[in-house]
């Protein structure tokens, strides 16, 4: 049985730079190795950014390494890319939205469909459990925002 009711996950920062500099970042799914602390690789198939595009991560935790497929579902030019990761059914994003001083960039992960059974089952059994993973998750979502505002903010 899936997970249900799963409240989304947030994390946002202000960056002192306009959305096309941020936009030219997180477009690129292939640099979250570079600020995630999670995701050691991501291979996107077929080389080219569009709704449909299918990618590979290599997820890493101390020794335990993952492999997850994630889809693009969604990209609006300087406002958005989502992306769903198959084996969890949770969708991931990157929102911009311009300020007077830059670009606020807000992270997300939402289940909208509720986390599959075999995710919930291998994160209790080898991640320590679907809280505390959540909890490492969110950590993660602001040490990801941080390297993305340092690299926008050079």
């Amino acid at each position: 049985m899936p997970l249900t009711d799963v409240a989304p996950l947030e994390a946002s920062t202000e960056i002192a730079a306009p959305p096309a500099a941020v936009w030219a970042l997180v477009s690129d799914l292939r640099h979250m190795p570079r600020w995630s602390p999670q995701c050691a690789k991501t291979f996107l198939r077929g080389g080219e950014m569009k709704v449909g595009a299918k990618m590979v991560n290599v997820n890493r935790r101390g020794l335990l390494v993952w492999p997850t497929q994630g889809q693009v579902v969604d990209l609006v030019h300087e406002q958005r890319v989502a992306f769903r990761i198959k084996e969890n059914w949770t969708v991931w994003s990157f929102e911009l939205e311009p300020t007077a001083t830059g670009t606020r960039l807000t992270q997300r992960r939402e289940a909208p469909k509720g986390i599959s059974d075999l995710s919930v089952k291998l994160t209790n059994r080898v991640l320590g459990g679907v809280d505390d993973f959540t909890v490492e998750l969110q950590q993660g979502m602001q040490q990801t925002l941080a390297k993305i505002k340092a690299d926008a903010e050079r």
